[in-house]
Parts: structure tokens; C-alpha cells; sequence
């Protein structure tokens, strides 16, 4: 499959929007020598490729209409990582070669070489493209993308910031920024950062309780996180994904079993 052919193929609503700008912009600029015909194709599909709204069933006298949580696909959420993945690499005004080899050691890991090698096409274009808007590629990806694997992509983020061995403050505050355009909570965005860091209290911060929390209430906690982390949230986006799922999941596991040793409970 050729990269045209690639990009082309079940990105779903990730070619609206601003991440349909930049990744025009890259296909037109940067990679392929037949990116023109596939933007005169991709202008003339994308609106189709726009995902529907969806929303609950409720009866006419509602004075609203809850919008129900969209189901991502593989294709959208790797276009995504590599977006947010090239804005937290250059949060601390440097390439680290140690990052951008972590972000292709996972894409071949969580999706082999070939279709790893076509997405760093496209990462290599996007790192140069400058004035990319966080805010709006964070908000068009909180809008269609489900909560689990918004959670998902936050984990991913710090896995790179850590990569290079020293999260700068630049990268945290960065990672932290996407989380509050992302409509990731405060607590979960701690306990996500807690798992990338040594600290004594991070067994709590991972269960997102206080370290005065009763032993029935470290049980509560532990079940919350380990149904909100729970691998099986993110197995609509393949099995490429369970990896990073079950790694946040073995760390809720890991941080109730440290509280239950140090309390003898």
C-alpha cells in the first residue's frame, strides 16, 4: 500500500477540521509525488468522511439533546497521536532524537513497520509544519474521540516526554494544556503523570484518592480506576492498542497493591 493510499484509508473524521488542514498541507508539500490527485480526491470526499452526530434518543419536550460518546477508529487515533506527539516533542525547543525513536519503536510495535514507516511520513512532516494550534486540534479530537481513548492518548504523551530519560516542565505543561482541551479532569490527568514518576505518594495519586482515604475507600478507588482503565475500554480501536491499555491497568494494580502492603490489609 503506497502512503497516499494509506492516509486515504480509514481516517474517518480526522480529514475535517484543523487536522484536515495540516495533514492537506503535508500530503501537498511535503511527501508524495501524487498527493494533488489524492487532495482533488480528498476535497471532494471529506465532507462525506465527516462523522455524523450522534445523539441520544429523548423525547421531543427535552429542552436539550445529550451527545452520545463517538467510537474511534485505529486510523483516527494514530493521526492523532502523531499530532499531539510532535507538539509535546517540540514543547522544550528541541528534538530529542530518544523521543522520536520512541514514538517509531511503538508505532511498529502497535502497528508493524510497514504501516509504521508510512505513518512517519507523515509525523516528519507534521514536526515541520509550524503554527499548528493546540487548542484547536486538541478540541476537534475531543469532540469525536471517546473518553477511554482520550485517557489513552494522554498516557501515550507522557511515555514520550519520558522518553529521553527527564520530563521537562515544558513537556508537563504541555501534556497538561492538551489534557484541559481534551475534557480530561484534573484527578485523571494526576494519575495518569503519576504512573511516569517516582514519588511516595503516587500510589494514591494513581487511585486518585488522598493518602488520609480509609482502607474501605483505597477498595472503592481501586475498582473505580481499575473499571475506568480497564482494557476493554479501548478494544474498538484493534489490538494494536491493548498494549498501552493494559500497562495503565497493571499500574492501577501495582499502586493498590503497594497501599495494601504498607496497611497490612
Amino acid at each position: 500500500m503506497s502512503f497516499v493510499q494509506w492516509v486515504g484509508a480509514g481516517l474517518g473524521w480526522a480529514f475535517g477540521g484543523p487536522i484536515g488542514a495540516v495533514l492537506g498541507w503535508v500530503v501537498g508539500n511535503v511527501l508524495d509525488s501524487g498527493a494533488s490527485s489524492f487532495l482533488e480526491e480528498f476535497e471532494g470526499t471529506k465532507k462525506s468522511k465527516r462523522p455524523k452526530k450522534i445523539y441520544s434518543k429523548r423525547s421531543s419536550s427535552s429542552r436539550s439533546q445529550r451527545r452520545e460518546e463517538p467510537r474511534t477508529s485505529s486510523g483516527d487515533f494514530e493521526i492523532s497521536l502523531l499530532m499531539l506527539s510532535a507538539i509535546v516533542i517540540k514543547a522544550d525547543g528541541k528534538t530529542d532524537q530518544k523521543e522520536l525513536d520512541y514514538v517509531r519503536q511503538q508505532f511498529v510495535s502497535m502497528y508493524g513497520k510497514q504501516r509504521a514507516n508510512n505513518a512517519f511520513k507523515l509525523f516528519n512532516g507534521i514536526m515541520k509544519k509550524k503554527g499548528i494550534s493546540t487548542r484547536q486540534i486538541c478540541m476537534q479530537i475531543q469532540r469525536n474521540m471517546d473518553h477511554p481513548s482520550r485517557l489513552q492518548l494522554l498516557h501515550y504523551l507522557f511515555g514520550i516526554a519520558q522518553a529521553d530519560g527527564h520530563v521537562a516542565e515544558e513537556e508537563v505543561n504541555t501534556i497538561r494544556k492538551m489534557a484541559g482541551y481534551l475534557y480530561i479532569n484534573l484527578s485523571d490527568f494526576e494519575s495518569i503523570k503519576a504512573m511516569f514518576f517516582s514519588d511516595t505518594n503516587n500510589a494514591y495519586k494513581i487511585l486518585e484518592i488522598e493518602k488520609s482515604a480509609t482502607d474501605d475507600e483505597v477498595k472503592k478507588a481501586f475498582r473505580t480506576m481499575a473499571k475506568k482503565y480497564h482494557p476493554d475500554k479501548v478494544q474498538h480501536l484493534g489490538e494494536e492498542h491493548m498494549k498501552g491499555a493494559e500497562e495503565k491497568f497493571r499500574k492501577v494494580k501495582q499502586a493498590y497493591e503497594q497501599i495494601q502492603q504498607e496497611r497490612g490489609f
